[in-house]
């Protein structure tokens, strides 16, 4: 494998000025890495062009060509596998020895396979999906989950730790892995807090004081400590991760699950609640109104 540096001032493509992308791809422009951009929101390019000084790719193709490092913050796996290995699409323009980095919310089954392709392209695949947020990102301090070939992924370190703390998770798609692992925990602790509160406060207990004493006792949890306070009880709703995106990833560690043949019975619950909740409430709903959600299914519950 060709060694590249992968350092400011480094040229870094990067698909995808979404609500974590923008800020993840502002800090390494910050730490004077050169950018080259692009995305199908016209208006968040031109906008993070003027903000940062980055270039605004002409094409695919063309980004793939300028770039040692392409990175991918984009809604799913079949997203990234169009923006590679379409017609025209950044593989198409990688000169030797480039790196490929998927930070997306993809599915382990699928990114395993995306591997082996671009492998067999001579193009080292890193899956480094985050955790974390719009605001931690913005800082700098997002977690990230490095799955793929040790030597690529210690050529993109410096890159990498721009963006947040970075955790080795082994091989090829096992950063895919983990955050569907992680997600499943994080569905599952913000729909039992949920449940919790709607059937406490029914009750006549206030609210605020059963998140208070939840996160002085065992029932705490991220949902508890962060998103109650912040965007529930001022029902705000304004966390900046989709519920669409949510249900997306249970659905992958439902996948991932089943391929592996281990129990899920708790996860396929999650996973069909979480889908319901997308139907009603539709994609681009916060994730922490999975709780109206409930407090409305609560109110037809009592009706019938």
């Amino acid at each position: 494998m060709t060694r590249i540096n992968i350092t400011p001032p480094a040229t870094i493509g990067f698909v995808g000025l979404g609500n974590m992308g923008f800020p993840m791809a502002s800090r390494l422009a910050a730490a004077g890495f050169r950018l080259t951009v692009a995305d199908l929101n016209a208006d968040a390019v031109t906008k993070f062009c003027a903000e940062t000084g980055s270039k605004s790719a002409a094409s695919l193709q063309l980004l793939g060509a300028a770039c040692q490092v392409v990175i991918t913050m984009l809604p799913e796996g079949k997203a990234v596998q169009k923006v590679l290995l379409g017609d025209a699409g950044v593989v198409s323009g990688l000169q030797p020895g480039a790196i490929v980095i998927d930070m997306s919310s993809s599915s382990p089954v699928g990114t395993r396979a995306l591997a082996v392709q671009l492998s067999a392209l001579g193009f080292p695949l890193i899956d480094a999906p985050v955790s974390g947020g719009i605001y931690k990102a913005a800082e700098g301090k997002i977690s990230i989950m490095a799955g793929g070939e040790k030597d690529a992924i210690e050529q993109c370190r410096p890159l990498l730790e721009v963006m947040g703390k970075m955790f080795l998770t082994g091989g090829p798609a096992s950063g895919h892995a983990m955050k569907a692992m992680n997600n499943y925990l994080s569905a599952a602790s913000l729909a039992i807090a949920s449940e919790a509160v709607i059937t406490g406060t029914k009750f006549g207990l206030d609210p605020q004081i059963m998140v208070d004493i939840l996160n002085a006792s065992t029932g705490r949890s991220n949902s508890t400590e962060h998103k109650f306070p912040a965007f529930i009880l001022p029902r705000t709703f304004n966390s900046g991760f989709f519920l669409g995106l949510m249900a997306k990833d249970l659905r992958f560690a439902k996948e991932l699950a089943e391929s592996m043949g281990t129990s899920h019975e708790l996860l396929s619950v999650i996973t069909n609640m979480w889908d319901k909740a997308e139907a009603e409430l539709g994609f681009k709903s916060d994730n922490t109104e999975v709780y109206k959600y409930l407090e409305a299914l609560a109110v037809s519950q009592v009706q019938e």
